[in-house]
C-alpha cells in the first residue's frame, strides 16, 4: 500500500471545487436561463452540454456525477491511507465509514422529501447512490491494484446482464426508457419509477467510478514520478474512452447516463480521468495556480454547499435574490431574459462567497 505523504494535490481540491461549482450554477439555473436566452443556433448548442442527455448520448452535463463519485473515492483513498498512517486500521476506521455511509444515504433520501415537499422514500439522488459505493470501495480498498480493477469490470459486466437477461413483463426492453431491469427493480424498492428515466440500481456499475477514484487517488499518493502518473491517467482515461465509444458505435450497449449502461461509465470514466490528468499536470506540476483558489474555497466545503444550493437555495435563495436584482434591473427596462441571467450570476456568487467567507475562518463541515 502507497501511504499518503499528507501534501494536499491541490488538483483534487480543484476539481472537487469545480464540479461544485456547476453544480451549483445549475442549483442557481444559471443554464435554464442562458437556454432560455439562446435556444437555437450554436449557442443553444453550447449550452445543451449543460443539461443531462434524453436518453442514448453523452453529453458534458452527464460527466459530473460521475466526476463527483470518482473524486469521492479519491478523497476517500488519502484519508484512509493517511489514517492507517497514524495505526488507525481497516477495521477501526470500518464504523466510522459506515456511519458516513448512513449519513450519506439519510441525507439523500431526505433530499426527495423536500423537492416534493412531503415525505417520499425515493433513492435517485447522488448522495444516496454515493452512500452504497462509498461502502464498496472502501471493503475492497485493501485490495491489489489488478484486483480492483476486475471487481469493477465484473460490477459494469453484471449490469449488462442483469438488463439482457432479466426481462419481466413491461420491463423486457433492455435499454429502452421505462420499460428496462433497472424500472422494474424501481417498482420492487419504492413502488414507483422515474419519471425521467433514472433507476436506482445506478449504484452497481458507478461503484466503478469510485472504485476507480480511490486507485488514481493511490496512484497520484504514491512515490513514482510525476510523468509516469500522468501518463498512467492518460492511458486509463483512453483505454476506457475507446471500449465504452466502440461498444456503443458497435452497437453493442448503447452509452445511456440514465441507467449507466457499462458503455456509460466507461466513456464517462474516461473523460474523468482524462480531466484528472490535466488538471494534475496544471496544478501539481507546473503550479499554475493562480485562478485555484476560486474552486478550492468551494472544493473544501463540498457537502455543505450541496446540501445548502439543493435545499435552502431553491427553497428560498434564489427567489430571495431575485426579487431585488430582478426588481431593480425591472426599473431599468433591462429585459426579463437578461435579468433571469443576472440574477442567477449573482446568487450564484453569493454562494460562492459564502464558502469563501466560510473557507477564510477555516470553518469546513464534514460528515
Amino acid at each position: 500500500m502507497a501511504h499518503y505523504s499528507g501534501k494536499r494535490l491541490l488538483s483534487l481540491d480543484v476539481m472537487r471545487g469545480l464540479i461544485m461549482v456547476l453544480l451549483a450554477a445549475e442549483s442557481c439555473m444559471v443554464y435554464t436561463s442562458l437556454q432560455q436566452l439562446e435556444p437555437a443556433g450554436i449557442g443553444g448548442v453550447l449550452v445543451d452540454q449543460f443539461f443531462h442527455h434524453p436518453w442514448h448520448g453523452l453529453r458534458f452535463w452527464d460527466l459530473v456525477q460521475p466526476a463527483f463519485m470518482f473524486m469521492a473515492g479519491a478523497a476517500l483513498y488519502m484519508s484512509w491511507s493517511g489514517k492507517s498512517v497514524r495505526g488507525i486500521t481497516w477495521k477501526g476506521n470500518l464504523k466510522h465509514i459506515l456511519i458516513r455511509c448512513l449519513r450519506l444515504f439519510i441525507f439523500g433520501t431526505a433530499l426527495h422529501c423536500v423537492y416534493a415537499g412531503k415525505l417520499v422514500w425515493e433513492l435517485w439522488n447522488v448522495l444516496t447512490q454515493l452512500s452504497v459505493t462509498t461502502l464498496v470501495a472502501y471493503m475492497i480498498i485493501r485490495k491489489p491494484f489488478a484486483w480492483q480493477m476486475v471487481f469493477s469490470a465484473v460490477l459494469l459486466v453484471l449490469t449488462d446482464l442483469l438488463y439482457r437477461m432479466i426481462l419481466m413483463p413491461g420491463f423486457d426492453q433492455p435499454f429502452t426508457e421505462h420499460h428496462n431491469f433497472g424500472a422494474y427493480m424501481d417498482t420492487l424498492l419504492m413502488g414507483k419509477i422515474n419519471g425521467d428515466g433514472w433507476v436506482a440500481i445506478n449504484f452497481i456499475p458507478t461503484a466503478a467510478h469510485t472504485i476507480w477514484g480511490v486507485l488514481a487517488g493511490k496512484l497520484l499518493a504514491s512515490g513514482i514520478s510525476a510523468e509516469k502518473k500522468i501518463s498512467y491517467l492518460f492511458i486509463a482515461g483512453s483505454v476506457c474512452l475507446v471500449a465504452g465509444y466502440a461498444l456503443d458505435l458497435s452497437s453493442v450497449t448503447p452509452i445511456i447516463k440514465r441507467i449507466s449502461t457499462s458503455s456509460f461509465v466507461l466513456a464517462s470514466g474516461g473523460w474523468v480521468l482524462l480531466m484528472m490528468a490535466f488538471l494534475y499536470w496544471l496544478n501539481d506540476i507546473k503550479d499554475w495556480n493562480k485562478c485555484a483558489w476560486l474552486f478550492t474555497v468551494v472544493g473544501m466545503n463540498a457537502l455543505f454547499i450541496y446540501l445548502f444550493f439543493e435545499t435552502v437555495g431553491m427553497q428560498w435563495f434564489n427567489g430571495f435574490v431575485g426579487i431585488f436584482i430582478k426588481g431593480f434591473l425591472g426599473f431599468a427596462g433591462t429585459p426579463e431574459k437578461i435579468s433571469a441571467i443576472i440574477s442567477s450570476l449573482v446568487t450564484l456568487f453569493a454562494e460562492w462567497y459564502l464558502c469563501f467567507w466560510l473557507y477564510k475562518r477555516k470553518i469546513f463541515f464534514k460528515i
